[in-house]
């Protein structure tokens, strides 16, 4: 018996995600290069590239050494970095130190962002992919300008390979999603065309997340995606239930929770934001669901405790000292607060989180 909370992962819906997925970009023509940042797991990781994976998508420096020091579990040594390094002496030193073990790949958005990158990696090859803004408005340049970015980035030294973009405004109900994936092909249609009026060949052509993976095989996407970067997928977690990308039998990590106080219509769980982490979008109807209790809500967070109400009419309200299933928000940031994950895979394995906290 495992002292609640913890996070534990159904290894039987997980590899059916996976499989649905590498499925889904076979029959589409296009690689898939999972974001690693969701699980930060190097069993979770062995587990996509013996699904067909190229290889995986990471958020920092930090997170690429953690899984090129694992690559004997993950069998991966193909690593992008998706995201437009400013790097100090310190952390050009690690791109090339990484890219000595494999094969490295970077992203930048700006002409002044590729000199300076090119400048400190002296020489070392590492590829390199534009980033574009499809809409989200965070990071990326504008697509048109993308060849302007990839030619900086050539004359610096840097392998430019291609352009890549992430539809992050694809999250929320209604057309969201298609109007987020239709923008992210304009984008990266039109950052195509700007590297090759530079002379630059865009071989690779990278998006997609999680909401918006399920359009990949529309005919609008023909020829523009050559590989999608899906993060959440083998998880999931209840934002991908509430914007309809995934049902409850499609979650596959729960953080386990025990009833610490519990009256009619409501309970109190022992497990906070602490463990489901404190993401809550505009849209979501709660900080979290139960597995079990699809019609439940948690109303209420605190660090320790979770308050959930159940509907007016439910009778199968959780008693005092159950034991219970529950999907955070974002699974992303829930995995990253815990050590270890639980495999139910017959055996109760623990997976170490082996990218927690690499945030640099």
């Amino acid at each position: 018996m495992i002292d609640t909370p913890y996070l534990e992962v159904d290894v039987d819906r997980m590899t059916r995600n996976l499989a649905v997925l590498a499925d889904r970009a076979r029959s589409a023509g296009v690689d898939f290069r999972p974001h690693a940042k969701t699980h930060k797991c190097a069993e979770i990781a062995r587990m996509q590239i013996d699904s067909g994976a190229t290889g995986l998508a990471v958020a920092t420096i930090g997170e690429a050494e953690a899984f090129a020091d694992a690559a004997d579990i993950t069998s991966c040594t193909d690593i992008f970095i998706a995201y437009p390094i400013w790097p100090t002496p310190a952390k050009a030193a690690r791109l090339r130190a990484l890219a000595d073990r494999v094969s490295l790949r970077v992203g930048v958005d700006s002409a002044e962002g590729a000199r300076h990158l090119g400048a400190l990696l002296g020489g070392q090859r590492v590829e390199a992919l534009v980033e574009v803004d499809s809409g989200q408005h965070r990071t990326g340049t504008a697509p048109g300008d993308a060849g302007g970015v990839a030619a900086a980035g050539v004359s610096a030294g840097l392998d430019v390979v291609g352009v890549f973009t992430f539809p992050g405004h694809g999250y929320g109900v209604g057309d969201t999603r298609r109007r987020a994936a239709e923008q992210e092909v304009a984008a990266l249609r039109t950052a195509a065309e700007s590297l090759r009026a530079q002379g630059i060949d865009p071989r690779v052509r990278s998006g997609g997340s999680t909401p918006t993976v399920e359009f990949v095989g529309d005919p609008t996407y023909a020829g523009v995606l050559t590989e999608i970067r899906p993060g959440v997928y083998p998880l999931n977690d209840a934002q991908q239930v509430e914007i309809g990308t995934c049902g409850f039998d499609d979650v596959a990590l729960t953080a386990v929770a025990t009833v610490v106080r519990s009256e009619p219509g409501r309970i109190v769980l022992d497990a906070g934001s602490k463990i489901l982490g404190a993401d809550r979008a505009a849209w979501a109807t709660g900080h979290g669901r139960l597995l079990d209790h699809p019609d439940a809500r948690v109303v209420q967070l605190s660090e320790h405790h979770a308050v959930v109400e159940f509907p007016a009419e439910s009778t199968s309200a959780p008693r005092l000292g159950d034991v219970i299933r529950v999907v955070p928000n974002h699974v992303c940031t829930a995995v990253n607060l815990v050590d270890e994950l639980v495999a139910i895979d017959g055996s109760d394995s623990r997976w170490p989180v082996i990218a927690r906290g690499h945030n640099s």
